[in-house]
């Protein structure tokens, strides 16, 4: 038997690492960029409101992504070469998005009265940009960079699905941390985006295994189909329970008025097993596996050393920030 060597595991466990900071991300900076989305026409208390719920933690929240990033760099450098090399126009423009927004979320809470409104505007435009690029480049990923216009409709298509998904858990986010007139329209917002995010995922479901005959066949061919099975079911499940639970929300005393953004978070924690389960081992949808391009076992071991603690701390800090400004969102104020 060939002994498991370093070369072996390392990769694995460093697309692991990657994997659980993408999800991260996605989770917690969607329901920022959802905020953004949902701000746009609002009220000046709705909106003060709405900014100040995610103001102590959207910071925080932006860190998954720089971590992700740069474990692409250092872990998998040939990959994280062929993937910005075919997604360089969205990936500045993110970053593009990403400045506006950090921006203008410091800048409005200074600003006098006359100039919100523009730094609101900025704000809205910094995270539709970010959630559209960001979109774009899932849907240009699943169909492993082919171009021409069947990918370029896709990753439209793709880009819409994820803004609306991400304006769906911002919508929950709301639900959980605000009262009133704002958590009524929330929980509209949230029926609106659930049935976007099930469309985003039947046409995601529907192109992965088109795109890619070995992801067909990981799908659709025994005993594969029987480990792949209880994650649509879940997600039907799961989507049907948010569906029923939004026809009588809000409750009364704002019973269970945490499940919508759990049951979000869930949502899209199943969306990337079953996307991890398809493409994996590639990194690259058919052109890199994680061993291809992974940086030496000897880099590796001394990265995972840091990410070990690098990874902890990001994630106390983020638990303690929730912990310590848990309840319902009062007004935001730097003094």
């Amino acid at each position: 038997m060939e002994p498991f060597l370093p070369a072996d595991w390392l990769p694995v466990i460093f697309a692991g690492l990657m994997g659980i900071s993408i999800l991260l991300y996605v989770v917690l900076d969607g329901l920022d960029l959802g905020i953004g989305l949902l701000s746009r026409g609002q009220s000046k208390a709705h909106r003060d409101l709405m900014i100040a719920s995610i103001g102590p933690f959207w910071d925080a929240n932006e860190t998954w992504l720089v971590l992700a990033i740069g474990l692409l760099l250092v872990a998998f450098p040939i990959a994280h070469g062929v993937i910005l090399t075919a997604l360089y126009l969205p990936v500045a423009l993110m970053l593009v998005g990403l400045i506006m927004r950090g921006v203008a979320f410091e800048f409005r809470a200074k600003a006098p009265d006359p100039r919100k409104p523009m730094w609101d505007r900025v704000f809205f435009a910094g995270s539709l940009i970010t959630s559209v690029t960001q979109g774009y480049m899932l849907g240009q990923y699943i169909l492993g960079f082919t171009g021409g216009w069947p990918g370029l409709a896709f990753g439209l298509l793709t880009a819409a699905c994820l803004t609306a998904g991400y304006a769906f858990v911002g919508a929950c986010w709301l639900i959980y941390k605000t009262s009133g007139d704002l958590q009524v329209k929330a929980v509209g917002w949230a029926k609106v985006g659930l049935i976007w995010v099930a469309l985003g995922m039947a046409a995601i479901s529907i192109a992965t295994p088109m795109a890619s005959p070995r992801v067909f066949d990981r799908w659709f061919q025994l005993p594969e189909i029987l480990l792949l099975a209880p994650l649509p079911i879940m997600t039907g499940l799961l989507m049907l329970s948010t569906w029923i639970f939004l026809q009588r929300a809000p409750r009364e005393e704002d019973r269970l008025s945490w499940f919508p953004l759990a049951a979000g978070a869930a949502l899209f924690t199943l969306a990337f097993f079953g996307l991890a389960y398809s493409f994996f081992p590639y990194v690259v949808p058919e052109k890199l596996t994680i061993w291809q391009a992974a940086s030496s076992p000897e880099a590796l071991s001394i990265i995972l050393v840091g990410t070990l603690v690098v990874l902890p701390v990001i994630l106390a800090y983020s638990v303690l920030a929730h912990w310590v400004f848990r309840g319902k969102a009062t007004e935001l104020s730097y003094t």
